[in-house]
């Protein structure tokens, strides 16, 4: 079998359109993301102008890589709730955001109420001490290097669970990385909204030995 370093990317597949009322929650959130964005940083300014590729299309380009179910999904570091909440509106399935910020999660918290999205669940505390369920899927944008995100997901995802983690130009140097000490089954997407970023697909996360 191929080391999952050498395998090539697949294609990414097209994004389900959103009904209505996903629709209607996304440009309701992305208001309120405007918002809150000019008394806290919740994204870069620099980035504002492309909001809508830069950050709404790139999360929800994640949407047709997580499993089918129901299983409860996990979102680390969620910040402006990307992609955490962009997910849970695309996918109405619950949602577990942890923020350790105590401003972001204010956001998150009343993005929530705002949104009507009683599935999702605010945990403003440390990745570390939050205590959520066995996870059917975990993501993270932005936060960590891959072997640190691969720690959390070990702990946290249920049997059978998926990590999917967008990464951007050093994705093959964290995945060399973490391959020394950990063991996953990979699949690998090309990012439609940045040339230079990749989307992992983890599964079967396993902690290894390293080689002497």
């Amino acid at each position: 079998m191929k080391h999952p370093a050498t395998l090539p990317p697949q294609n990414l597949p097209e994004p389900t359109p959103l009904d209505d009322a996903a629709q209607a929650r996304l440009e309701l959130y992305v208001d309120l993301l405007l918002r809150w964005n000019s008394r806290i940083n919740l994204i870069g300014r620099a980035t504002l102008d492309q909001l809508r590729q830069r950050h709404i299309e790139d999360c929800l380009q994640l949407a047709p890589l997580l499993p089918a179910g129901e299983g409860p999904m996990g979102d680390l570091g969620s910040g402006a709730g990307l992609p955490g909440l962009v997910l849970a509106i695309a996918t109405a399935r619950p949602m577990h955001l942890v923020e350790s910020d105590r401003r972001k999660a204010a956001f998150l918290t009343e993005a929530t109420a705002q949104l009507g999205l009683a599935g999702v669940t605010i945990h403003p505390t440390r990745i570390e001490t939050a205590r959520l369920p066995p996870l059917a899927i975990l993501t993270a944008r932005a936060l960590a290097p891959l072997d640190t995100l691969l720690a959390h997901a070990a702990r946290l995802l249920a049997p059978g669970g998926t990590a999917v983690f967008p990464k951007g130009r050093t994705a093959e140097a964290e995945l060399a990385e973490a391959q020394a000490r950990w063991s996953f089954t990979l699949n690998r997407f090309p990012s439609r909204t940045d040339p230079e970023a990749t989307i992992f697909r983890l599964s079967d996360i396993r902690h290894v030995q390293p080689q002497d």
